[in-house]
Formats: C-alpha cells, sequence, structure tokens
C-alpha cells in the first residue's frame, strides 16, 4: 500500500519533528516511542524513511506493521521482505537523534504472539489494530550493528564497502558514457529494444543511479556509528565523511528535481555538467573511506 500525498506531507512533518527534537513528537505521539526507518523501495531502490512505535528489548529493537490496522502490510515491512538492510534513528542521552545500522528479522510463532501482546498491554490500540486488520500483524526485531564480536563478519563488512563502491563507480561510468554518446550523435541513453525518448532514458538511468548513492550513504551513517563505539579515534574521519555526505546528498537532491523535470534534448551538455558537479569529490571520498575505515576491520585498502 503506497502513501497518499497528504500522507506523505504527514509523515515529512514527524521526521523533521523527531531529527529536531532527539525523537520527541508532540500532538498524537506525545509521550510515544518511536524510531524512524529508512529502507530500500523494492521496486525503485530509492530510500523511504517512516516514523514507527518501537520496543526496546535489551539490545534490540521491536517495530510493529500494524499500518494502523488497515488490510495490507505497510510499504516499509514489504520494502525489509526485500531487503533486511534497515537505517534507523533513535534518541540518545546526547540529545541528538543517531542512526544505526541494523539487520531487521520478522519474528514468528511464540516469539512474535509474546511481543505483540506486550506492545498490545502497553499501548491498547495496537489490539484494536489486530481486530481491524485481516491479517496477522507482523513484528520484526532490529539488530543494530556491532564491530566487537566478530573479527570475521567485520573483514567482511570491509569487503562489502568495497563492493559496493566499485559497483557505484560503475553505474557513473555507465551513466556517463551513455550522456557523451548521446552529446556525439549515438544513441546515448536509449537501451535496445526501447524507444529512444530521451527524456524517459534520463530519469530511468540518472535516477536508479541517484537513487544507489543516497541508499549507500543512508546505510553508511548508520554503520559509522558502529565504527565509532568501537573505534572512537576515528571520530574525526567519521566526522569527515559524514560532512561530505550531506553536501552531495544536497546536491543529489537538486539533480534528481531536474532528472524528474525531463530535460530535452539541448539539455544534454547541461544535463552532463551537473552530473558532475554532483559527484565532484565523489572518488576521493571512496578512497578516503577506504583508506581509515577498512584497516580497523582488517582489510586492505585496494590500489587506485
Amino acid at each position: 500500500m503506497s502513501a497518499t500525498p497528504s500522507e506523505t506531507s504527514w509523515n515529512e512533518r514527524i521526521i523533521r519533528e523527531f531529527r529536531a527534537n532527539n525523537g520527541k513528537v508532540g500532538g498524537m505521539f506525545d509521550g510515544v516511542p518511536l524510531v524512524l526507518l529508512t529502507t530500500a523501495g523494492r521496486k525503485t531502490g530509492r530510500p523511504h524513511t517512516t516514523p514507527v512505535v518501537h520496543l526496546r528489548d535489551e539490545g534490540r529493537h521491536l517495530v510493529f506493521a500494524s499500518n494502523a490496522g488497515r488490510p495490507n502490510h505497510p510499504d516499509w515491512y514489504q520494502n525489509v521482505l526485500a531487503n533486511p538492510q534497515v537505517t534507523m534513528e533513535i534518541d540518545t542521552e546526547k540529545g541528538h537523534v543517531r542512526p544505526l545500522a541494523t539487520r531487521a528479522v520478522a519474528l514468528d510463532g511464540d516469539e512474535r504472539d509474546h511481543w505483540y501482546e506486550r506492545q498490545c498491554a502497553l499501548d491498547p490500540a495496537f489490539r484494536q489494530y489486530q481486530e481491524k486488520a485481516a491479517r496477522k500483524i507482523p513484528v520484526v526485531a532490529l539488530y543494530p550493528l556491532d564491530l566487537s564480536t566478530d573479527a570475521a563478519r567485520n573483514r567482511m563488512i570491509g569487503e562489502q564497502l568495497i563492493r559496493h563502491h566499485d559497483e557505484l563507480r560503475a553505474a557513473l561510468r555507465d551513466v556517463r558514457g551513455r550522456i557523451d554518446d548521446l552529446l556525439a550523435g549515438g544513441p546515448g541513453l536509449a537501451d535496445p529494444g526501447r524507444p529512444a525518448d530521451l527524456a524517459a532514458q534520463l530519469r530511468r538511468h540518472c535516477l536508479t543511479f541517484c537513487h544507489d548513492l543516497q541508499m549507500h550513504h543512508t546505510r553508511e551513517n548508520g554503520a559509522f556509528s558502529a565504527f565509532e563505539d568501537e573505534f572512537p579515534d576515528l571520530a574525526p574521519a567519521i566526522e569527515r565523511l559524514r560532512a561530505e555526505h550531506q553536501v552531495m546528498e544536497k546536491a543529489l537532491t537538486d539533480f534528481e528535481t531536474l532528472v524528474e523535470e525531463g530535460p530535452s534534448g539541448r539539455d544534454v551538455e547541461r544535463f552532463r555538467a551537473q552530473l558532475d558537479r554532483v559527484v565532484a569529490g565523489l572518488e576521493d571520498h571512496f578512497a578516503y573511506e577506504e583508506a581509515n575505515l577498512l584497516p580497523a576491520v582488517g582489510v586492505t585498502p585496494p590500489p587506485r
């Protein structure tokens, strides 16, 4: 079930208030324990952020796919089933919201029933949601990334970072190559068997790259928290990386707006220049991140 425009606007107001007030939201959510979940859209890969009620259980967090008792599972839950990597934002004693990289696991059987009943006891509205919904409301456990327990797993995380960077490099080369080909009079962004509709092809290829990069940064922002906890000496490097993410996020948002407007053929050169501005410094960013984070998890940065 997709959110309506009014629901999207309502969610955005809650998200802004949550982030500005260390997780505190007024109105109907006054005093309600909320977290923000950012998942990758299962069809587009685009980051989607949703406020949800949560329940702490020692080292993990439980969230409930109630969708206010609607008959369909919420989009965020469908996204979790497709990809269990979830970034959770939560309040902290330091007075500001903190992102955490988490792994989502849907509970089943008696464990699911126990925790849903626990939530109903805390908030009777959840009992009403279950009565309204023609489905069993899922309970999802979120396990934050912990770099203190498994050196082999840490190395896998470092190797995964390299793969993600290489995938993004390849995607960027592909988009640039298609645009350059178009500027040279070739078919450019048109795919075999598809009409050479410039606007449609620009949107499809470039938005895919933008969403992949945005999702990568979102997940990294959560993982940085785990690095800060385990390797405090990396704090200055992580502060720089987070600041670079913010700069690129603003550029990506502006670029996405340009893509959605559907540039015409005569706009392609301007479009290419804007793409270059978006990714300016991206390679340096990747190299700096690899050089500073990978040795901490026992991985040697690859030569570039």
